[in-house]
Formats: C-alpha cells, structure tokens, sequence
C-alpha cells in the first residue's frame, strides 16, 4: 500500500540532527540507515547481540528502568540486519508481557501478590495510552501528520499503525487496545508491502538441505535458527514461535504473537491459542502447521529433524529438568566418542528418579536435534544464546513432557 505524508513542511527538511535529538539516541549516522553496517550501529547504540545465523543478525537489550526514547520508556529495543545491514527497528514501550513482573502462578494464595499483580495490569493499560499518546505528539512534531495503514499478514497478527515517512524510513506506530505500544522503524519499500516477507519452497528446501549438520560422534543438529530471548516475562511460547516462523521465511514478532495468542498479563499462553492466531500468517507465508502427540526420542523427533524442520515442544521446565540439562551439556562437551559417553550417562543416573512434571514450569521451547547412539535430543530455549542447545536424555524429555509438538512445515 502506498502512502504519502500529508503536512504542510515536508518531513525531507527535518534533519539527521534534529531526529536523533528527538528520539534520544544517536540512531542515525547520516540520513541513510539502511547502508549502515549492523555492527556499527549496534556499537553506538550500545545494543548486545541477540543472534546471528547465516541469513541475518538481530540485537536486543532490556534496558534500565530510567532508559528513555523520544521521551518515553522502553522495555525493549531490538533491530534485525541481513547481509550485515539493518533492515528493521522495533523499540516496545508500555506492554502487557514486561510491565508485569509478578507471575499468575504467584498469586493464587498470596493475598499481598495478588493485589500487586492488578495494580501492575491496571498501570500498564494507563502506561499504554499515556505512551500511545506522548509518542504520537512527538512524532507528528517531528514529521507532521501522519496517515494511517496496516502492517503484517494474517488477521491476528497484523497492526494498524500511524506512519510517518522521512528520507526512505517509515516510523509506524502501533497501539493495540491493551496490548502494547510499538514503534517500528523499516525502509519505506518494504512498509510499502505491509512488512511482508515470502520465501519460495526452491528456496527454503535448498536451504533445509544446509541446515542439517552431521557431527562425526552422532549429533543431528539444526543450525541457522534465530534465537529470540523472551527476557523476564513468561513469553516462551510467543519468542519460540517467532523464532520458528523466521527461521522458515516468515516475519515475526513475539509481541504480536502474544497478542495473537491470547497472552495473559506477564505471560502465560495457550499453544492452541497461538497456533491459531498464527496460522493465517503460516499459510500466507506458503507454509502449515503440523501437531502430533508423541514420546520425546531420537527415533520420533528424527522424522522433522532431518527434514530441517525444528520441533515447538511443550513441556515442563522443572528445577530438577534444567539442573540435568545444564549439568549434562557441560558435560559432553567436545564429546567424541558416543558409546563412552553413553556409558557415562548411565552411570551418572544410577539412584536417579524419574522426573516428575510440574503444571507451575509449564514452557515452550525447541527441540533442534538428537543422538540416536546415545538416546539424547538437543534442546533450545528462548532465554539467550546460554541456552541455544542443551542436550537430555529421550527418556527423561519424555518424563517432562506435555506429550504435544507442533511444526511449521513445507
């Protein structure tokens, strides 16, 4: 959809200088974001790494509670390169996943909890229109009046936003009642195309084909799968979905899942819910969504694997489940020989009793690969590069599982 800026002094005047004084940071390091390096721009905005696979990049900070741009707070400031440079910004201000820090589960015989968690949702459905507002003003004096136009596929996961246009970027704002507010910074060509992405099935199969990496002791691993870290809220389900859909070519964003999905305030997702708010989007993207119950084993998860297609997997993620997962990753380390270390693991659980599944741990995250010498899967979670690939034993996923998987295919 095209669209032009409607105002009276066109926004081209507005200088390099004048925007970067206005938002807060120096963003901008000359009237053309898009030829910058990624690397460069994530220096002088001091944002850390996220991911980086073969295709693209992203970065990701949480900043400090006294953080601000354009004035406002931010709860999350994110941006993703390809080729090594930026072709996407998303700062979230007032939301309903990190402005909650008091879980549900926290609550339910905790008077004093409880009355803390509703006075957080009651400030955060404030902080949205407070925000909603402060960042409209400020931008319609920046760059004049905006127009209104939709970004995203799919009826559940596209956005209304106001759109202002300077010098090829398009700064779209978002403000979805209760949900949150968002500020999204893309090129204004592909504004034009609503944020859309597609990827041919010649291009992601030959893509599948890379993506499957054989290590000389047995491990069958996915590789090039963004990670997305969730940060403090529970939004395991919403970041292991993002994480998913770009990995097969489709765009993403773990807030607008949320939204997708149901999310409750700080967390907390039905996967049901998710997957059909995400389906148009999926099939919009030429893919589909396919769920199976099944025992968690090298045997069963190799049927996706070896496809190049990595498995949602819900679970329970107790204490006693990631002291394992940690302790055994550690562990096998530069681990070479199979049947040695298969030995290993069996002495190490001698005396060790099953793992017991707890409705309060309820989680999302990935299963990337597996061992079939050695009975292991690999793991990946949504909370940082720490956890991109944790290895369990078939067994012991199995003990912790919620018996659902869902894949995105082709």
């Amino acid at each position: 959809m095209l669209c032009f800026l409607a105002v009276g002094l066109s926004a081209a005047e507005v200088t390099v200088q004048e925007v970067n004084q206005a938002i807060g940071l120096p963003l901008f390091a000359d009237a053309n974001l898009w030829d910058d390096d990624a690397k460069d721009l994530a220096g002088r905005l001091h944002w850390p790494q996220e991911s980086e696979t073969t295709l693209d990049a992203s970065y990701r900070l949480y900043p400090r509670e006294d953080y601000r741009v354009l004035g406002c707070r931010p709860y999350s400031c994110a941006f993703i390169a390809e080729q090594s440079k930026p072709t996407s910004l998303t700062l979230m201000f007032a939301n309903k996943g990190d402005a909650v820090s008091v879980a549900s589960k926290e609550v339910s015989n905790d008077k004093t909890k409880a009355k803390a968690r509703d006075e957080q949702i009651k400030d955060y459905k404030k902080a949205i229109a407070t925000d909603a507002k402060a960042l409209g003003e400020k931008l319609t004096a920046l760059f004049g009046k905006p127009v209104a136009d939709r970004m995203g596929q799919g009826k559940a996961t596209s956005e209304v936003v106001r759109r202002w246009d300077w010098n090829g970027h398009a700064f779209l704002l978002a403000s979805p009642k209760d949900e949150y507010v968002a500020l999204r910074i893309l090129s204004v060509k592909s504004a034009d195309e609503g944020g859309r992405t597609h990827v041919t099935d010649a291009e992601l199969f030959a893509r599948a084909k890379t993506r499957v990496e054989r290590r000389p002791n047995g491990d069958v691993i996915l590789k090039d799968i963004p990670m997305v870290n969730q940060g403090p809220k529970g939004y395991c389900a919403p970041a292991t979905w993002e994480r998913a859909m770009r990995y097969m070519g489709i765009s993403a964003d773990m807030y607008v899942l949320a939204m997708a999905g149901q999310s409750g305030a700080g967390g907390g997702t039905s996967t049901a819910a998710l997957a059909a708010g995400a389906k148009d989007a999926v099939m919009r993207g030429g893919r589909k969504i396919e769920s199976a119950n099944m025992k968690i084993e090298p045997a069963t998860v190799a049927k996706y694997i070896d496809r190049g297609m990595p498995i949602m997997w819900a679970m329970f993620s107790t204490k006693e489940y990631n002291e394992i997962a940690n302790a055994r990753t550690k562990e096998r380390a530069g681990m070479k020989d199979a049947i040695a270390w298969k030995k290993a693991i069996a002495e190490s659980r001698k005396g060790q009793k099953p793992l017991q599944p707890s409705r309060n741990e309820a989680h999302v995250c990935m299963i990337i690969g597996y061992n079939k010498e050695t009975g292991e899967v690999a793991v990946s979670d949504s909370w940082g590069p720490a956890f991109e690939e944790r290895w369990i034993l078939g067994v012991e996923a199995t003990q912790v599982s919620q018996g659902g998987v869902m894949v995105i295919g082709f």
